[in-house]
């Protein structure tokens, strides 16, 4: 079997991270994982993780403003299209 240029690149390259990543601690983690949640780095993620729990519920506020709004229409639309009942003045 014949191994590609970007193959041997490939391969060297795994051989020479997953050794420093398993040796090195720091690599692995960030400052929240050693206990520092005063940096800039755990203040930053948590920045990001309010502004993606925003979008979030701003995305499900919008879907149930939407449905709520097909449910509203739907019922005055039925509501108009519905002929006044006469037989029940005629039987009278």
């Amino acid at each position: 079997m014949k191994r590609t240029a970007s193959g041997n690149s490939l391969l060297r390259a795994v051989f020479v991270l997953v050794p420093g990543m398993l040796i090195s601690p720091r690599v692995t983690a960030c400052a929240v994982c050693f206990g520092r949640s005063d940096s800039p780095l755990a203040e930053g993620m948590n920045m990001g993780i309010l502004t993606l729990l925003g979008v979030i519920v701003g995305v499900l506020a919008a879907f149930t403003a939407f449905f709520v709004f097909l449910g509203r229409r739907s019922a005055m639309v039925q509501h108009q299209s519905t002929p006044p009942d006469d037989s029940v003045a005629a039987d009278s």
